[in-house]
């Protein structure tokens, strides 16, 4: 009797675990954040080189505060600031130390502008003295403290201001800025989204001059955008905006030196219709550092400027029969010889320059990207960097010395690895995720990439996931038009390949992007497991054009967008239904922005292999899109309309025989509605029936409250009801 209870028990144990593990994912719960990872917050290394601070907050009374830590225990070493200890500081939002941490820059009530450009009220923070003031009672933007920490630069309704805390005194740099004509010291907003920076000024190592870039948009076309709000009348958002092969802004540099209080132009040489991707001061307080680059983007200078002569000289000139990609990656070392990344040599590596200009050496180099660069150590002569070199589905951590020399790799665990160095680059947290693994946090000695500690581990995620039907996604390649793809394939429970199973296919296919790569699961993922989980086949293709397999892969799309990649996707399509376990009258395709576009064209160009598509916030012309972006690709329209016509889904209706579902946010400054409006009017007057939807006031996101959720409903209805 009791072996027989035993055994019952056992096989209830048994009968619950198996019921356990089959849990299915909802939406509910993916959008409703229940798959969360915990992450570090945004932490910022202390000059001993042994502490770090963070910004916590406290749930019990919403304080926010800066705390400090000890890298080697965890422990912390003190509260170096309380907002509630700050009268009229309501919350900690942000925050930035001037060099010799004796300042701290506080932000607060934070109001987003566009993707990356906000303005707030900010307070100055005196760590000796234990005191604080308010900026501005106005909401400013983009504050940046002195080297020194001894005043700060700041824009306020398009113009400089400058305030010295030694002497009170508040300069105003500029006068002449005004919404919709010129802009100081910011970017509009078609650099801010496409060159991926907002504050367009900087300090000078000695504190006594900013360099700016002023932008007059006074010829840029205005857009217009609705706003609906809950009011009786909609409001109207005009903002100027640069479609491709329309006027830009004139750009132009300036000077302004606080100790003979003199503002002047600088003349960069004899440019036409030209960019400043970047401004940068050297090492040497008297050069500046300026990236010129043509409307093609195809050809770039590294300028330096003479501060007290005010000539600037061309040091390097990269050229492409492409497009050359701007970054962040220029260092300059304290001889002014400087660092710098290129893929020139078909692949992007690291390289050591003469302040003339002159090259010292590769650092790094092979058939592998170099993907991120972390920085110098000077006193090792190190240089600290992340690559592909493991598999371009992988990220790891490499040091290497500024001769190319000693180079090793730190990071040990296949998967995705990225760092945070310490001040003085001794230590080193490791963010690493795979696929199969959510993020885990360590502490790393720098010379050796040895774990010293662990941080964080989201162990309390590894066991709620234990009771979900995790499907896990299987990395392949599949050969398609010549080329060797990335592909990764989700599967049912219990996949039986003597069975049929729709397929369901994602992409975004954007020039230098990638969606199959070894990390741990973003929302999306678990909604394709749910859609696995309910008998489809998911799978994610990275098609030529995408990134991290070097320059002749990915700029093949060259003058041409939307074609090879369409190719790709029709052709994977084709040979994943000659496989005895997919049902090729059932194949589907869905993309987000690029892959919107991607998947209006699959589904218009080749009608025979997809039976339906869904494209969110797609392109539908690339006429419609920005300068900056779209003519990186195309030139412009003037100059290649057949490369914007040939692949635009507009052109191309008359294709459509399957199901197909079109989604766009109203407010979408990026692509906006006008893509999708000109796409309906083109699938009605060709008497094409289509299900479509348009979500208020939301940008190209489509978030907030509960539209994500009513989004994903609505797309996994659709999928179950034509798929």
């Amino acid at each position: 009797m009791r072996i027989t209870r035993l055994f019952f028990g056992i096989t209830l144990f048994i009968s619950f675990l198996t019921v356990a593990q089959d849990k299915a994912f909802t939406l509910e719960e993916i959008w409703g954040g229940a798959f969360s990872t915990e992450r570090l917050q945004s932490l910022h290394s202390m000059n001993n080189g042994k502490e770090y601070s963070v910004l916590e907050r406290d749930n019990t009374n919403g304080d926010t505060s800066i705390e400090v830590y000890d890298y080697a225990t965890g422990e912390k070493a003190n509260t170096l600031i309380k907002s509630s200890n700050i009268e009229d500081l309501k919350h900690i939002q942000g925050y930035e130390f001037s060099k010799d941490e004796k300042r701290v820059l506080l932000a607060s009530e934070l109001e987003q502008i566009y993707r990356r450009s906000s303005r707030g009220i900010y307070h100055i923070f005196d760590v000796p003295s234990n005191s604080s003031f308010k900026i501005s009672d106005k909401k400013i933007q983009s504050p940046a403290l002195s080297p020194d920490g001894s005043k700060l630069a700041y824009v306020m309704d398009n113009n400089i201001f400058v305030l010295n805390f030694v002497t009170g005194e508040e300069i105003q740099l500029t006068d002449d800025g005004k919404k919709n004509e010129i802009i100081n010291g910011i970017t509009d907003w078609v650099y801010e989204e496409e060159f991926a920076f907002v504050r367009a000024f900087d300090w000078s190592a000695d504190s006594n001059k900013v360099a700016f870039i002023r932008f007059d948009e006074k010829e840029v076309p205005e857009f217009s955008m609705d706003v609906y709000g809950a009011e009786l009348y909609q409001k109207q958002d005009v903002f100027k905006y640069p479609k491709a092969g329309e006027k830009n802004a004139k750009v132009s540099l300036y000077i302004a030196d606080l100790g003979s209080m003199s503002l002047d132009k600088i003349n960069l040489g004899d440019y036409k219709d030209f960019y400043i991707p970047r401004i940068k001061w050297s090492a040497n307080p008297d050069i500046l550092s300026v990236q010129v680059l043509n409307r093609h983007q195809n050809n770039l200078d590294l300028i330096f400027v003479d501060a007290k002569t005010k000539t600037p000289k061309i040091v390097l000139n990269e050229k492409d029969e492409a497009y050359i990609d701007i970054t962040d990656n220029l260092t300059f070392l304290e001889d002014n010889s400087f660092i710098w990344t290129s893929e020139k040599d078909g692949y992007n590596h690291i390289y050591h320059y003469k302040e003339t200009g002159e090259l010292i050496n590769q650092i790094t180099t092979g058939p592998w990207e170099v993907t991120d660069y972390y920085g110098y150590d000077s006193k090792n002569k190190t240089i600290f960097y992340q690559s592909v070199e493991n598999k371009n589905i992988n990220r790891d951590i490499y040091s290497i010395g500024l001769d190319g020399k000693n180079k090793k790799r730190l990071s040990t665990k296949d998967g995705t690895n990225d760092a945070d160095f310490s001040a003085d680059f001794s230590q080193y947290i490791n963010y690493f995720s795979s696929a199969s693994t959510p993020f885990e946090f360590t502490l790393n000695n720098a010379a050796n990439g040895e774990v010293i500690r662990e941080i964080k581990n989201n162990q309390e995620l590894k066991d709620k996931l234990v009771q979900y039907d995790l499907r896990p996604k299987e990395f392949s390649t599949i050969d398609v038009n010549g080329e060797t793809l990335n592909m990764w394939t989700i599967k049912p429970k219990d996949f039986d390949p003597a069975k049929k199973y729709p397929l369901f296919m994602y992409q975004y296919s954007g020039p230098g992007s990638q969606q199959v790569k070894n990390s741990w699961n973003r929302s999306n993922d678990y909604w394709y497991m749910m859609l696995a989980q309910q008998g489809y086949i998911v799978v994610c293709i990275d098609g030529r054009g995408t990134g991290f397999k070097g320059a002749k892969f990915k700029k093949v799309t060259q003058n041409d967008l939307g074609n090879l990649e369409v190719q790709d996707q029709i052709a994977a399509a084709k040979q994943l239904g000659a496989l005895d376990y997919i049902d090729a009258s059932r194949i589907g395709i869905w993309g987000w922005s690029y892959g919107g576009f991607m998947s209006s064209n699959c589904l218009f160009k080749a009608p025979d292999t997809f039976k339906m598509a869904i494209a969110v916030a797609p392109v539908t012309s690339w006429r419609f899109y920005d300068t900056i972006y779209t003519e990186r690709y195309l030139m412009t329209p003037q100059e290649n309309a057949k490369g914007y016509d040939d692949n635009s889904p507009i052109n191309f209706v008359d294709g459509l025989k399957g199901k197909f579902l079109l989604v766009h946010g109203s407010a979408d400054d990026n692509v906006h509605v006008q893509n999708t409006m000109r796409l309906i009017e083109a699938l009605v007057q060709k008497n094409k029936q289509f299900d479509w939807a348009i979500y208020p006031d939301k940008n190209h996101g489509i978030y907030g409250g509960n539209t994500r959720l009513h989004l994903y409903n609505k797309m996994t209805n659709f999928i179950k009801a034509n798929l």
